[in-house]
């Protein structure tokens, strides 16, 4: 957890150029490109480039999300960057969620390798993955009537996107919707990432998942997908911008309420582990969900099965970051293929309910 993961195999002086190029050809003038470079921390997944592009008197700070290359081994199958775009300029637009500003489009891979978007760059403070929020830093050592200020304003995003009506084509770049849908496609992500190396645990919580399905699952409306504190920027504790929006789909409300709440448990427990106290009080799911109840009404249901089911997808995931590794050499592999996932351990409890 205390390594910088491989996200990419591309030249950063070679992409300047490469964005230099492009940007001019897109706006019809001049473009200087400067201080090209990658996040340091958060992001797995697709590939983050930060540069400044000015040309005649602007000037903007711009954050390039690229669909990652093959020889980087990808953490999912594919990469519809497009509905990105539309979904995070839709929720800024529409839902009024503070998503960063979206400038422009790319659905050519010849440019930069890749299809990418461009958003103009925001200012603030994220909790990181590495190390984990609940092992040091700010939020860590804020005080609790601050953190509690910066979990109830992070429930406010979801609901407010989660109350927002979206015409059906606006949501078309999505497919289809619903529970059953989500759970089928997640279950081709895991034999995409891991069939040639199953994993006994995970497919342990997809029959658990079947045994313990919602009588009736809630409406479908636009979910986030990866709805959590570390893809949030804060400043004074209020969100102001959310990002990462490609696990966006449609489903059930409670797909959002257990992400964010199993993956502060995902960290907590590994500060626990490691003889460190963590945040044993954020993030809980009696206030979450109060807090969601509180504003629109909808009062959360089936919640242990979507917390197995949260459980179940950061596995499917963070199993394939630990195959990248392994592939990049970074680590070894294990002798026990459930030791791929993490957190087997908090699958393994949930799996005795």
């Amino acid at each position: 957890m205390t390594e910088q993961m491989r996200t990419s195999t591309r030249d950063l002086e070679e992409l300047r150029d490469r964005v230099t190029h492009w940007l001019a050809g897109r706006l019809g003038e001049p473009v200087e490109v400067s201080d090209l470079e990658r996040p340091s921390s958060n992001g797995m997944s697709s590939e983050t480039l930060f540069f400044t592009a000015s040309w005649g008197r602007t000037r903007t700070r711009c954050v390039a999300r690229l669909a990652p290359a093959a020889e980087a081994v990808p953490v999912f199958p594919s990469y519809d960057l497009r509905a990105q775009f539309e979904i995070m300029r839709l929720a800024g637009e529409k839902a009024g969620v503070p998503a960063p500003r979206a400038l422009w489009f790319e659905p050519d891979p010849g440019p930069l390798g890749s299809p990418f978007f461009v958003m103009e760059r925001a200012d603030g403070d994220v909790p990181p993955d590495v190390m984990p929020y609940t092992f040091e830093g700010w939020l860590l050592e804020a005080d609790p009537r601050e953190q509690r200020r910066l979990q109830d304003a992070t429930v406010e995003i979801v609901a407010a996107l989660h109350e927002t009506r979206f015409t059906p084509g606006e949501l078309a770049v999505l497919g289809p919707g619903g529970l059953r849908e989500h759970v089928d496609d997640q279950r081709a992500y895991y034999w995409w990432a891991h069939g040639e190396r199953r994993i006994p645990v995970l497919e342990r919580a997809f029959a658990w998942l079947e045994s313990h399905w919602p009588d009736e699952p809630g409406p479908d409306v636009l979910t986030w997908g990866d709805a959590r504190i570390g893809n949030v920027m804060y400043r004074d504790f209020t969100p102001v911008a959310v990002l990462d929006w490609e696990m966006a789909a449609l489903g059930p409300r409670e797909l959002d309420l257990s992400w964010m709440i199993f993956l502060h448990r995902f960290f907590q427990d590994l500060t626990v582990a490691m003889g460190l106290p963590g945040m044993p009080d954020f993030m809980r799911r009696d206030d979450v969900c109060q807090k969601y109840r509180q504003i629109t009404g909808y009062e959360p249901r089936d919640m242990d099965f979507y917390e197995m089911y949260a459980a179940l997808r950061h596995g499917i995931i963070m199993a394939r970051v630990w195959q990248r590794r392994i592939h990049f050499g970074e680590q070894p592999r294990p002798d026990d293929p459930d030791d791929l996932v993490l957190h087997r351990a908090t699958i393994e409890d949930l799996l005795t309910r």
